[in-house]
Order: C-alpha cells, then structure tokens, then sequence
C-alpha cells in the first residue's frame, strides 16, 4: 500500500473519529438540562475516575455549565481510542476565557466525555 493512501486512510479514520467524539459532547450538552440520567449516562465514560452520573449532573447544572461551541478535535497520541475536543464553555451564561478540554472516549462501541 502506498505511504499517500495509507496516510489519507488515517486521516480518514482520525477524521471519523473526530467527529464522532465531537458529536457526542454535543448530545450530552443538549441533553444536560433534563437532567436525566437514563438519557445522559450512556454518553458519560465509566471506570477509572469516573463519578455516578446524579453526581456528575448536578454538579455542572450548580455551575450552570453549557456549551457554547467545539473548537476543534485531536485524537490522543496515548490512546487511539480517546479523543481531545477543545470546547467553548459557559459557567452561569458567562463564557470562559479558556476553552475545557474534554477527554472522550470509545467505550463498548459508543463514543462517551469523561468529566
């Protein structure tokens, strides 16, 4: 296979990748407010330093976290089943200054943010 397809195929696969995670933070954003966890602990990562999901919810809702837009996405150097997605985040209707990087990962086929 020639070096220009094989870099065009990971490219590809980063791409994929990218925008999944993306859009998974999207949903879990637009899901926040119900604050409903039958509908957000599937895009919520497990294991490891993960919180319960009432714990998670509540927090960021006592913050007022939202979304405000994704800057962009790398797929993590150490992981390749992790993503990095530079996020826009407003705490009670006032942007910050610094963009939150959230780390998403592949778990059991679905893309999930870890907190």
């Amino acid at each position: 296979m020639g070096v220009a397809l094989m870099a065009a195929l990971a490219c590809s696969s980063a791409s994929s990748k990218t925008r999944a995670a993306e859009e998974s933070v999207r949903r879990f954003f637009a899901a926040l407010p119900s604050e409903d966890c039958a509908a957000l602990q599937p895009l919520l990562a497990t294991g490891g330093s993960a919180r319960p999901c009432e714990e998670t919810v509540r927090e960021l809702r006592e913050h007022g976290v939202s979304l405000v837009g994704i800057l962009g996405s790398t797929v993590d150097g150490r992981d390749p089943e992790a993503v990095i997605v530079r996020a826009r985040i407003a705490n009670g209707g006032e942007e910050r200054k610094e963009p939150w990087l959230l780390r998403v990962e592949r778990q059991a086929g679905a893309w999930r943010v870890r907190f």
